[in-house]
């Protein structure tokens, strides 16, 4: 598809997740959309989302969702602290606590929905529009050209991901450490996240292990034998045998929001963030895609209700984009928040605070409500 000399209503820069999900969003709108897409990778994607039911119904609604071996429902999950501490979590439902999706199969399927919607345009470079929605991840070149002012607090952690293979089947289950460890070169804080892959009956993880920087460089350099046996000494041998059939992948770990949500450019039209463009979290809590495909929907819906209410208006007024500002800055806080307070809890070296995190975990555990309560909202 190509642009010619159409005339679009907005343009989406950016074709990941969180672009695909919002272009066919406003599809359904009538409006005429132009994806700017960019090309696609060459090195094979280990990435696995952690997606809640919110998301689910998002992209269920565009018949998007992955079939049932690449969307695995995450029915249990264990959380180990680092002295004696955990959280065992377990779905109130048949339908899962989360579902692990398989990043190239939801891409793909969204890929080829786009190209069954007459109004959106795949195009390789911006158009003009009356609304630009910028998503184009962290690293958004538009919104530094704009001089967006961003909050980045940078953590002293990078996220190595990979796929592994066990024994045996994994049950549905995922699981956690936080640890504390000192190492020759390195010390301070590691996270190890496995997520069960392949449908109910696999027997995969995705892995994303987040750890000091020094070890993360150290990590990235072992031997597939080397990686195995860290991998397995830091999971206690808890999922059994590993044996590595993915590639690894890392970058670093940052929190950061933009103060900033929509504007106008120089030359005229307004312009939006979404997705990571706008914000980042730690993966320690499976948020990040989540909190991206609910800016794409408060967008769309915003969008929709001037056709209700005040179909005068346009894509670009600044009524619409200011309410849509305010809702997602209300949306993020709680999960900003929490990942934040987490990791710098978990990261503190003090013995004192250690044991105290770790009480807080057994308690917690032990308080079916809140335990119940902090489930819904984070299925949400």
């Amino acid at each position: 598809i190509t642009a010619m000399a159409q005339t679009f209503d907005i343009c989406i820069r950016g074709d990941g997740v969180v672009g695909r999900t919002l272009a066919l969003l406003l599809a359904r709108q009538n409006l005429q959309v132009a994806l700017v897409t960019h090309p696609s990778k060459t090195t094979p994607d280990v990435r696995a989302y952690s997606l809640n039911s919110a998301s689910r119904d998002a992209l269920s609604s565009l018949r998007c969702w992955p079939d049932a071996l690449h969307a695995t429902p995450v029915k249990e999950m264990q959380i180990w602290g680092d002295d004696g501490g955990s959280v065992h979590f377990e779905s109130p439902s048949p339908d899962g606590l989360a579902w692990i999706v398989d990043v190239l199969v939801l891409e793909a399927q969204l890929g080829d929905a786009l190209r069954y919607q007459h109004n959106i345009a795949l195009v390789d470079a911006p158009q003009v529009a009356q609304l630009t929605v910028i998503c184009e991840g962290r690293n958004s070149l538009t919104r530094q050209e704009l001089q967006v002012d961003t909050e980045v607090l940078p953590y002293q952690q990078t996220a190595v991901a990979t796929r592994i293979r066990t024994g045996t089947p994994h049950g549905q289950k995922a699981m956690q450490w936080f640890a504390q460890k000192n190492n020759s070169n390195s010390s301070g804080l590691e996270i190890l996240a496995l997520l069960p892959l392949g449908g109910a009956k696999g027997d995969a993880y995705g892995v994303v292990w987040s750890l000091p920087p020094v070890r993360a460089q150290e990590v990235m350099a072992l031997t597939a034998q080397d990686f195995i046996a860290n991998l397995q000494d830091a999971s206690h041998g808890v999922a059994g045998s590993f044996e590595l059939i993915g590639e690894r992948a890392s970058w670093p770990l940052q929190l950061a929001h933009v103060k900033q949500w929509t504007g106008t450019f120089p030359e005229g039209g307004a312009w939006v963030l979404a997705g990571d463009a706008a914000h980042s979290i730690h993966p320690l809590a499976g948020l990040g895609l989540n909190l991206g495909i609910a800016d794409a929907v408060e967008l769309a819906q915003v969008l929709e209700a001037r056709l209700a209410t005040a179909y005068w208006r346009s894509v670009d007024d600044r009524y619409f984009l200011r309410r849509y500002e305010r809702a997602r800055k209300a949306g993020i806080l709680p999960a900003w928040a929490a990942c934040d307070g987490l990791q710098r809890l978990f990261d503190h070296p003090n013995t004192s605070v250690q044991a105290l995190r770790n009480w807080g975990m057994n308690s917690f555990d032990a308080l079916a409500p809140l335990k119940q309560w902090t489930m819904q909202q984070a299925m949400r």
